[in-house]
């Protein structure tokens, strides 16, 4: 089926008290690992690039390889830039065709935040392509409120604990600080840094609001475990098909 936009699907999984999977994909392989499993699971997910990986082939590289995919699934996908770092990323983004865009602003000021991610979601509004900001480094939840308000976006990503990349032990997520967002904003919540979250938090996160969770460290480590093994084994596999093919499968 053709890519569809975010805002339903999150809509969706916000009322069903449930949360959807997104993943960031770095290659044709990953793209095929996420649909394969989205296909036996019978579930909507959610593709993704960051500005780096955007950066290594092209926006329209990246999203060529999502609507493939999307055009031969029975389930519903979506296309979403991840981080986009400035406001004219996300609009390129937006005109290149991805179906759902974050504008992080969460690095200057609480007013230049708010200020770059209302004028992502002013442009993206017209068009029904729905906009996540991020809010940090914890996320009050008063805050919160104002910065939905102030924005018009769509979904708010939530700062609780957790971080990206390779975790130092198990990480300490503010679970309360979660359910007092939750209670004060309306529009779906996002969990960001998932890779290396135990899976019974992620479960009490989304039982406690939480409607789309990103993964990619995860799929980069499972990747490169593949790969690496096949080479391990046969040191002499000129063939990129054989091992990317375990790569896809541990991904």
């Amino acid at each position: 089926m053709p890519l569809v936009t975010t805002k339903q699907m999150l809509l969706d999984a916000q009322k069903g008290n449930y949360a959807v999977g997104a993943f960031n994909v770095e290659n044709m392989e990953m793209v095929m690992a996420v649909m394969e499993a989205a296909e036996e699971l019978k579930s909507p997910v959610i593709m993704q690039t960051t500005p780096s990986t955007v950066k290594y082939a092209g926006l329209d590289f990246f999203l060529a390889n999502v609507k493939a995919a999307a055009e031969r699934a029975s389930v519903p996908v979506a296309m979403h830039l991840d981080h986009g770092s400035s406001f004219e990323l996300a609009m390129q983004a937006y005109r290149t065709g991805y179906t759902s865009i974050m504008i992080d602003g969460s690095h200057g000021s609480f007013e230049e935040n708010i200020a770059v991610s209302k004028a992502v979601a002013d442009a993206c509004t017209p068009s029904g392509i729905p906009v996540e900001a991020d809010d940090n480094p914890y996320t009050d939840p008063d805050q919160a409120v104002e910065f939905v308000k102030r924005t018009g976006i769509t979904s708010l990503a939530v700062a609780i604990g957790t971080a990206h990349g390779v975790y130092k032990g198990e990480p300490k997520l503010d679970l309360d600080r979660l359910s007092e967002i939750r209670e004060v904003v309306d529009i779906p919540l996002v969990l960001h840094g998932t890779s290396g979250v135990p899976d019974e938090t992620v479960t009490e996160c989304v039982n406690r609001g939480i409607c789309k969770v990103n993964y990619a460290t995860d799929l980069r480590i499972a990747f490169t475990k593949g790969v690496s093994e096949v080479f391990s084994e046969n040191p002499d596999v000129i063939d990129p098909k054989k091992y990317n093919a375990c790569g896809k499968e541990r991904v």
